[in-house]
């Protein structure tokens, strides 16, 4: 590869891969990343939906009487329309999170446009009667191009506290600690109630379901109200900042 080549090729990573993350995942730039509502928080699940944790997990929401978003695949939600249906007839929000969990670096603008999230909205839509409105990429990568697509359409939502509940058991800080240590006024949490995407071990989800029921008590204890992602941001106008014309916080 010549000089000229490998230079392009450096420059093309920078400017489709490398800005648009410093802009989104470190400055918070044109995303949601937490709302500012009084003591409340909201609880999002990615991967899903899956036929052996999602219906456990909405278990517990049930019988705790929370309501959270789903960020959903679009290919899970074809194979299991029923639990979409039962997410959005509990009182839950979904969300889209691509048709596969492939990464947005390695797509055009255009393909996660069309192929991924309007596509998945298209299923949700034909499911639950709504169109999501929110979305969340995976792993949370954005190329430059999706600040300027669709940011016209969607409210992308990453998050503010990372639950790191993907992986084998840890043995430094359980999930619990993960959580209560990071939480704040209008704290938007990550967490997944599947594991079958890369870097996922598959029964990761049930360890972080027997877990959250606990966090949850601690979550009530602190005076912490647990709501959807959208009601999070009713009257919070969103996160720290957006891309408009210009910038604005939004």
């Amino acid at each position: 590869m010549s000089l000229l080549m490998m230079k392009l090729l450096l420059l093309f990573v920078l400017i489709y891969m490398i800005i648009p993350y410093v802009i989104t995942r470190i400055l918070g730039i044109g995303v949601t990343i937490r709302g500012r509502t009084g003591r409340q928080i909201a609880l999002t699940f990615d991967d899903g939906p899956h036929p052996l944790y999602t219906p456990r997990l909405l278990d517990l929401l049930k019988r705790k009487g929370i309501k959270a978003t789903f960020f959903v695949l679009g290919s899970k939600a074809e194979q299991y329309p029923e639990l979409i249906r039962r997410i959005y007839m509990e009182g839950h929000q979904i969300g889209i999170h691509n048709y596969t969990h492939l990464p947005n670096w390695l797509m055009s603008p255009r393909r996660i446009r069309e192929m991924h999230v309007q596509r998945t909205a298209d299923i949700v839509e034909r499911i639950t009667g709504e169109r999501p409105t929110f979305y969340r990429p995976p792993w949370g990568i954005l190329n430059v191009g999706d600040l300027f697509t669709l940011r016209k359409t969607y409210r992308i939502m990453l998050w503010s506290v990372m639950g790191r509940d993907w992986g084998k058991a840890r043995k430094s800080k359980p999930l619990k600690e993960r959580i209560l240590c990071q939480l704040e006024a209008g704290s938007i949490i990550l967490l997944h109630d599947s594991g079958d995407t890369w870097g996922a071990v598959p029964d990761a989800p049930g360890r972080m379901i027997a877990s959250l029921e606990e966090v949850l008590e601690d979550v009530r204890f602190q005076g912490y109200k647990c709501v959807r992602a959208d009601e999070l941001l009713q009257n919070a106008h969103g996160a720290r900042s957006e891309l408009s014309d210009g910038l604005r916080v939004g």
